[in-house]
């Protein structure tokens, strides 16, 4: 199968993930690999990752899935605030979002990423003016969190869910002779 690989990466975070999708594709043709805009070529299969920005993908991202037709796409992703699941499939469905009707989504990923460490000078800013300020805190919380991440484990699952999206793909194709 061709695969294509296209990720906007801004502290390396993702570029980590996408090189871990790449792994886990061992065995099949990767026609592009690196950052938008990207030739995606007879790509049978276009992983799609971005940081979170704001709480949906990059704008270059965005830019590179509204002008994608008729492909299979699975989106993969990292965050700072990835504390919950619910928060990675809302991220997911945001990601979608930007995804013309003329496409397969297969599926999503998202997992923990660590943020510059002025992410973390602004929110104790912020703290000192609002002392007590849960929401803030909460920031903080996650921030602390995402610092050893994408780690091993996510990365490792990566892999695994790399294949598992090429296999249901692979399944899904019907080849006329």
């Amino acid at each position: 199968m061709k695969i294509a690989i296209v990720f906007a990466s801004r502290t390396g975070n993702t570029a980590a993930v996408a090189q871990a999708i790449r792994e886990g594709c061992a065995g099949h043709e990767i026609v592009a690999f690196g950052p938008p805009p990207a030739d995606v070529g007879e790509a049978e299969l276009v992983f799609a990752g971005s940081w979170t920005d704001k709480g949906t993908c990059a704008p270059e991202m965005g830019e590179f899935l509204r002008a994608l037709h008729g492909r299979s796409v699975v989106l993969f992703g990292t965050a700072g605030f990835g504390l919950s699941e619910s928060y990675f499939a809302s991220l997911g469905d945001r990601f979608k979002g930007e995804i013309p009707a003329d496409n397969r989504v297969v599926d999503a990923w998202f997992c923990p990423g660590r943020m510059p460490p002025e992410v973390r000078e602004r929110y104790e800013a912020q703290l000192k003016e609002r002392p007590g300020d849960k929401r803030l805190e909460n920031m903080l919380q996650a921030y602390d969190h995402a610092l050893t991440h994408p780690d091993g484990a996510d990365l490792e699952h990566a892999r695994a869910f790399a294949r598992t999206m090429v296999e249901k793909v692979e399944g899904s194709i019907c080849f006329v002779s």
